[in-house]
């Protein structure tokens, strides 16, 4: 074990990438509403209530197939309808039984919809039962 009580009780960072610093910095802080902790030549740093969020600037990039990072909310069709105002987009994957809003109810009862960021980063809100 790395620390005497492992890596559970450690702050955990989260990490994407951008190509295109000023366009993740509006999404993430205009219309996200995440708090814009630092911002240098490296990286834009955000406060996601509590957890860290580092986008990393780099040269070239291509978005994984998958989801990179989720919140969970109280109420999953308000939040699809806040952002969907702001023109938000969410997805909608072939054969998976989304409802009209592109919202999915997992076999546990949790609804989970997603959307993507300007890089093409796959996010996603959660309501669990």
């Amino acid at each position: 074990m790395i620390l005497p009580n492992g890596l559970g009780l450690q702050k955990l960072t989260a990490f994407l990438a951008t190509t295109d610093g000023e366009k993740t910095k509006q999404f993430y802080e205009g219309i996200l509403g995440l708090r814009l902790v630092s911002e240098d030549p490296f990286a834009l740093v955000f406060d996601a209530n509590g957890t860290t969020l580092r986008i990393q600037r780099v040269q070239t990039f291509t978005p994984h197939s998958f989801t990179a990072l989720g919140w969970e909310v109280p109420d999953i069709a308000t939040a699809v309808g806040a952002l969907t105002d702001v023109s938000i987009q969410f997805e909608v994957f072939p054969g998976m039984g989304q409802d009209a809003l592109g919202i999915w109810t997992a076999p546990s009862g949790a609804r989970v919809a997603w959307f993507k960021d300007p890089e093409g980063n796959l996010l996603s809100l959660t309501q669990h039962e």
